[in-house]
């Protein structure tokens, strides 16, 4: 159920993607609100709003806010004759209308209408919107700021791809170059329908020379086998396969983890190769210490008896100082990459091989 109550705003802030930051008045308190101007168009310091108090109610983490449904007396915002028929978030009283790269008055309809391979593009595929920042810094550090990464955010997280202020900081930086929605996921430079027409549109489209794909903000897990939202990743690699694509997976790996089912290769990475990868893949492993390594390598052993996982060890570091260097200052479960190196260094590795595997398909043509 919604948890709707009335606030009333007292200052507001605009976030470098286009999100305002609301401080309101709810319930006698003065708490924090997001507001996407896109969709209920934008508040000002007096205006009474309706907002959803659902994630403050129940302590959420990563969506720890109140967000704004609507601002009283404003009866209708945006343009219904601008283009787009494609409805997100179907059937819901939060229902977004978006044009999609795919829909037959798009420019790109023609391109993408018996497109069937993306022609061994290399896709780094990570399980945790966090590990999508060490990815690109790998990229880009290796092979040189003209390689084109494209980022598609699943549907696996949050939906608006601007509520996340890592996106923004990572464009920024030029470590992004293009974001592709898919899915439920809106707001990127293209948005699509899937994360198969996704892959296209990044391709043909955003011409990419490397693909990262993750979720956007706020990983479900509930401690079960598969009751978890990063099992997509598992179904991405299919997907990147069936199209002709490189999967490169990214596993989900920890020393700093005082949970025992995460510690080491975590459990989702195990599910996903153990019950959902069902092609051959890349899997790079980062380069650290020898025993840390080794530990690694035998929670894999029974993965590893299937042939087709291709196992790569590959050096993260450059991917770790790209970050710093720029300023990224990313976490994972609160954690910096100074207090959980191995999380870091997963992406960050991955990132490196992609980016040389991106310029050898350059060479090459």
């Amino acid at each position: 159920m919604i948890r709707a109550r009335s606030g009333f705003v007292t200052s507001v802030r605009q976030l470098p993607s286009g999100v305002l930051e609301v401080n309101v008045v709810c319930e006698g308190r003065g708490e924090a609100a997001i507001c996407y101007p896109e969709l209920t168009g934008p508040v000002v310091p007096g205006d009474s709003v309706i907002l959803n108090t659902n994630a403050l109610e129940l302590r959420l983490g990563t969506g720890g806010y109140h967000f704004v449904m609507w601002v009283e007396g404003r009866e209708c915002w945006g343009d219904i004759n601008k283009p787009g028929h494609i409805i997100k978030a179907r059937y819901t009283p939060f229902q977004v209308r978006c044009f999609t790269a795919e829909e037959e008055v798009s420019d790109y309809h023609k391109i993408l209408k018996y497109l069937s391979s993306i022609h061994g593009l290399p896709v780094v595929v990570c399980e945790l919107h966090s590990m999508i920042a060490p990815a690109a810094a790998g990229i880009k550090e290796i092979a040189g700021d003209e390689i084109k990464v494209v980022y598609i955010m699943t549907d696996g997280g949050g939906l608006p791809v601007m509520f996340s202020k890592l996106v923004s900081d990572l464009r920024d930086r030029t470590l992004i170059d293009t974001v592709i929605t898919c899915g439920h996921a809106f707001g990127g430079d293209f948005d699509t329908i899937n994360v198969y027409s996704a892959l296209c549109v990044a391709k043909e489209c955003a011409q990419a020379d490397v693909v990262i794909i993750s979720m956007g903000p706020g990983q479900v897990g509930t401690g079960t086998m598969y009751g978890f939202s990063g099992i997509e990743q598992g179904q991405v690699i299919n997907a990147v396969y069936s199209l002709g694509g490189t999967p490169i997976l990214v596993p989900r790996i920890s020393f700093s983890e005082t949970r025992k089912r995460h510690f080491g290769v975590s459990h989702h990475t195990m599910t996903v190769l153990e019950k959902v990868v069902l092609v051959p893949c890349i899997i790079v492993l980062p380069e650290i210490s020898l025993g840390k390594w080794a530990f690694i390598k035998q929670c894999l052993n029974p993965v590893m008896l299937d042939k087709r996982r291709i196992l790569i060890t590959e050096g993260g570091i450059p991917a770790i100082e790209r970050l710093q260097r720029d300023g990224i200052n990313v976490t994972t479960m609160g954690r910096t990459v100074r207090e959980d190196p191995e999380f870091f260094l997963s992406p960050g590795a991955a990132g490196v091989f992609a980016g040389k595997l991106a310029l050898e398909m350059r060479a090459s043509v």
